[in-house]
């Protein structure tokens, strides 16, 4: 039963969420469309206002990444898009946020290698005290990656 009250003192202190607004709905698609962008283009300017400063993202290999450790990576240029495309969104408003779950297949180039990805990203969409909608957390995870999975040994 403990497991069950912590469950449960943690739910009710999240508030409920209202239901999302169509103008909402589309603001957080503009901003989403405006971070495929940033990342396809890797405008660290653009990036720098998207993301929050505490931003906490786990990615698709395990990785903790902040938004310095992300801004250096695109400042570097060791990773090349070449395409990122957005489907199966869905938005749903949680507390004071917006939970965006999509699905992204992108390719291009890390180094001189090149790599094509399906991956199912959630992020959690948080308005900064300039008013700005930032990323504060994300998740990554593979739906298929053309990178080769280290074989298992048969028993």
């Amino acid at each position: 039963m403990p497991a069950l009250r912590s469950v449960l003192s943690v739910s009710s202190v999240l508030p409920m969420a209202q239901p999302l607004s169509l103008a909402l709905e589309q603001h957080i698609i503009e901003v989403e469309e405006r971070l495929r962008l940033a990342m396809l283009t890797s405008d660290v300017a653009a990036l720098d206002q998207l993301l929050a400063d505490d931003l906490v993202f786990t990615n698709h290999l395990g990785q903790t990444i902040s938004k310095h450790d992300d801004l250096a990576f695109h400042q570097s240029g060791l990773c090349r898009f070449q395409t990122i495309e957005y489907s199966e969104r869905r938005i749903q408003p949680l507390g004071e946020g917006v939970v965006v779950s999509v699905r992204v297949q992108w390719a291009g180039l890390y180094g001189e290698t090149p790599f094509q990805d399906h991956l199912r990203f959630t992020r959690l969409w948080q308005r900064s005290s300039q008013d700005l909608w930032q990323v504060i957390i994300g998740h990554s995870s593979v739906i298929h990656s053309n990178v080769p999975s280290p074989s298992v040994p048969k028993e």
